[in-house]
Protein backbone atom coordinates (compact mmCIF):
# COMPACT_ATOMS: atom_id res chain seq x y z
CA UNK A 1 0.00 0.00 0.00
CA UNK A 2 0.89 3.67 -0.93
CA UNK A 3 2.05 5.81 1.47
CA UNK A 4 -0.32 8.71 1.28
CA UNK A 5 0.93 10.83 4.17
CA UNK A 6 4.46 10.88 1.90
CA UNK A 7 2.73 11.66 -1.30
CA UNK A 8 1.12 14.16 -0.06
CA UNK A 9 3.54 15.82 1.49
CA UNK A 10 5.53 15.35 -1.69
CA UNK A 11 2.81 16.83 -3.90
CA UNK A 12 2.62 19.64 -1.25
CA UNK A 13 6.50 20.36 -1.57
CA UNK A 14 5.98 20.58 -5.56
CA UNK A 15 3.19 23.01 -5.31
CA UNK A 16 5.84 25.11 -2.48
CA UNK A 17 8.32 25.16 -4.77
CA UNK A 18 6.21 26.83 -7.74
CA UNK A 19 4.63 29.14 -5.60
CA UNK A 20 8.33 30.63 -4.30
CA UNK A 21 9.67 30.98 -7.62
CA UNK A 22 6.55 32.43 -8.32
CA UNK A 23 7.02 34.73 -5.17
CA UNK A 24 10.53 35.64 -6.39
CA UNK A 25 8.76 37.11 -9.89
CA UNK A 26 5.99 39.17 -8.37
CA UNK A 27 6.05 39.04 -5.02
CA UNK A 28 3.06 38.63 -2.55
CA UNK A 29 0.87 40.76 -4.98
CA UNK A 30 -2.18 38.35 -4.62
CA UNK A 31 -2.78 40.38 -1.22
CA UNK A 32 -4.77 42.86 -3.55
CA UNK A 33 -6.88 40.28 -4.25
CA UNK A 34 -10.80 40.01 -2.52
CA UNK A 35 -11.73 36.36 -1.54
CA UNK A 36 -14.06 36.57 -4.52
CA UNK A 37 -11.76 36.93 -6.84
CA UNK A 38 -9.63 33.82 -5.94
CA UNK A 39 -12.59 31.58 -6.20
CA UNK A 40 -13.34 32.78 -9.75
CA UNK A 41 -9.65 32.52 -10.46
CA UNK A 42 -9.99 28.79 -9.27
CA UNK A 43 -13.01 28.31 -11.41
CA UNK A 44 -10.74 29.65 -14.24
CA UNK A 45 -8.24 26.60 -13.40
CA UNK A 46 -10.73 24.02 -12.49
CA UNK A 47 -12.96 25.05 -15.60
CA UNK A 48 -9.89 24.46 -17.45
CA UNK A 49 -8.65 21.31 -16.68
CA UNK A 50 -12.28 19.96 -17.31
CA UNK A 51 -12.09 21.64 -20.67
CA UNK A 52 -8.74 19.64 -21.33
CA UNK A 53 -10.01 16.48 -20.00
CA UNK A 54 -13.14 16.39 -22.58
CA UNK A 55 -11.04 18.05 -25.75
CA UNK A 56 -8.52 15.63 -25.14
CA UNK A 57 -6.10 18.54 -26.49
CA UNK A 58 -4.61 21.56 -25.32
CA UNK A 59 -4.09 24.79 -27.55
CA UNK A 60 -1.48 26.56 -25.50
CA UNK A 61 0.33 23.58 -24.41
CA UNK A 62 0.04 23.50 -21.37
CA UNK A 63 -1.28 20.37 -19.35
CA UNK A 64 -3.53 19.35 -16.62
CA UNK A 65 -0.81 19.01 -13.72
CA UNK A 66 0.08 22.90 -13.77
CA UNK A 67 -3.43 23.61 -13.11
CA UNK A 68 -3.81 21.30 -10.21
CA UNK A 69 -0.53 23.08 -8.34
CA UNK A 70 -2.21 26.56 -9.37
CA UNK A 71 -5.49 25.31 -7.81
CA UNK A 72 -3.45 24.50 -4.66
CA UNK A 73 -1.44 27.30 -4.73
CA UNK A 74 -4.52 29.56 -4.93
CA UNK A 75 -6.27 27.67 -2.40
CA UNK A 76 -3.60 28.16 0.19
CA UNK A 77 -3.70 31.81 -0.88
CA UNK A 78 -7.72 32.34 -0.56
CA UNK A 79 -7.10 30.94 3.33
CA UNK A 80 -4.68 33.60 4.03
CA UNK A 81 -6.38 36.36 2.42
CA UNK A 82 -9.88 34.77 4.64
CA UNK A 83 -7.54 35.27 7.67
CA UNK A 84 -5.65 38.40 7.36
CA UNK A 85 -8.29 40.23 4.73
CA UNK A 86 -7.03 41.85 1.36
CA UNK A 87 -4.95 44.76 1.56
CA UNK A 88 -4.42 47.91 -0.80
CA UNK A 89 -0.92 47.13 -1.92
CA UNK A 90 1.50 44.20 -0.69
CA UNK A 91 1.65 44.54 2.84
CA UNK A 92 4.10 41.72 3.95
CA UNK A 93 7.38 40.55 2.54
CA UNK A 94 8.17 37.59 0.94
CA UNK A 95 9.19 35.70 4.20
CA UNK A 96 5.86 36.15 5.74
CA UNK A 97 4.11 34.84 2.72
CA UNK A 98 5.81 31.77 3.49
CA UNK A 99 5.70 31.12 6.68
CA UNK A 100 1.84 31.93 6.15
CA UNK A 101 1.96 29.77 3.25
CA UNK A 102 3.52 26.77 5.28
CA UNK A 103 1.08 27.08 7.80
CA UNK A 104 -2.08 26.59 5.77
CA UNK A 105 -0.83 23.79 4.26
CA UNK A 106 0.34 22.09 7.30
CA UNK A 107 -3.46 22.58 8.02
CA UNK A 108 -4.72 20.64 4.85
CA UNK A 109 -2.34 17.79 5.67
CA UNK A 110 -3.73 17.90 9.16
CA UNK A 111 -7.09 17.66 7.33
CA UNK A 112 -6.80 14.96 4.74
CA UNK A 113 -5.11 12.68 7.09
CA UNK A 114 -8.06 13.09 9.66
CA UNK A 115 -10.34 12.75 6.47
CA UNK A 116 -8.41 9.69 4.80
CA UNK A 117 -8.92 7.81 7.82
CA UNK A 118 -12.47 8.43 7.95
CA UNK A 119 -13.08 7.55 4.23
CA UNK A 120 -10.41 5.00 4.30
CA UNK A 121 -8.15 5.10 1.73
CA UNK A 122 -11.42 6.06 -1.05
CA UNK A 123 -9.66 8.67 -2.63
CA UNK A 124 -7.28 5.93 -4.75
CA UNK A 125 -10.81 4.53 -6.34
CA UNK A 126 -11.70 7.94 -7.79
CA UNK A 127 -11.06 9.66 -11.29
CA UNK A 128 -9.20 11.80 -11.55
CA UNK A 129 -12.00 14.04 -13.66
CA UNK A 130 -13.94 13.49 -10.42
CA UNK A 131 -11.79 15.22 -8.41
CA UNK A 132 -12.12 18.42 -10.65
CA UNK A 133 -16.06 17.74 -10.81
CA UNK A 134 -15.91 17.98 -7.02
CA UNK A 135 -14.02 21.39 -6.95
CA UNK A 136 -15.89 22.81 -9.53
CA UNK A 137 -18.84 21.89 -7.02
CA UNK A 138 -16.90 23.29 -4.13
CA UNK A 139 -16.29 26.74 -5.91
CA UNK A 140 -20.16 26.93 -6.98
CA UNK A 141 -20.88 26.31 -3.04
CA UNK A 142 -18.11 28.77 -2.26
CA UNK A 143 -20.08 31.45 -4.71
CA UNK A 144 -23.03 30.93 -3.09
CA UNK A 145 -21.48 31.58 0.57
CA UNK A 146 -19.93 34.87 -0.66
CA UNK A 147 -23.13 35.98 -1.92
CA UNK A 148 -24.56 35.81 1.16
CA UNK A 149 -21.65 37.71 2.61
CA UNK A 150 -20.34 34.29 4.49
CA UNK A 151 -23.02 33.58 6.39
CA UNK A 152 -24.61 29.78 6.01
CA UNK A 153 -27.00 27.80 8.06
CA UNK A 154 -25.84 24.67 8.38
CA UNK A 155 -22.69 24.34 5.93
CA UNK A 156 -19.30 24.81 6.53
CA UNK A 157 -17.81 27.83 6.01
CA UNK A 158 -15.58 29.58 2.61
CA UNK A 159 -12.48 28.25 4.57
CA UNK A 160 -13.61 24.73 4.77
CA UNK A 161 -14.18 24.67 0.88
CA UNK A 162 -11.06 26.20 0.08
CA UNK A 163 -9.44 23.30 2.36
CA UNK A 164 -11.14 20.47 0.05
CA UNK A 165 -10.19 22.23 -3.43
CA UNK A 166 -6.54 22.38 -2.11
CA UNK A 167 -7.08 18.14 -0.85
CA UNK A 168 -8.90 16.88 -4.09
CA UNK A 169 -6.30 19.04 -6.36
CA UNK A 170 -3.18 17.35 -4.33
CA UNK A 171 -4.94 14.17 -4.73
CA UNK A 172 -5.37 15.03 -8.76
CA UNK A 173 -1.35 15.82 -8.46
CA UNK A 174 -0.40 12.40 -6.40
CA UNK A 175 -2.58 10.47 -9.69
CA UNK A 176 -1.11 12.43 -12.55
CA UNK A 177 3.04 11.95 -11.15
CA UNK A 178 2.62 8.37 -9.86
CA UNK A 179 3.14 6.00 -12.18
CA UNK A 180 1.69 3.28 -10.32
CA UNK A 181 -2.07 5.25 -9.58
CA UNK A 182 -4.34 5.34 -12.46
CA UNK A 183 -4.98 8.77 -13.97
CA UNK A 184 -8.10 8.38 -15.75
Amino acid sequence: MKDTNAQFSAALIRCRSVFEAKLQDYGPSWRILRPEALTDQLFIKAKRIRSLQIKGVSAVGEGILPEFIAIVNYGIVGIIQLQLGFADHKDIDNAKAMELYDEVAACAMKLMIAKNHDYDEAWRGMRVLSYVDLILAKIERTKEIEDHRGRTKVSEGIDANYFDMINYAVFGIIKLTDESEPAK
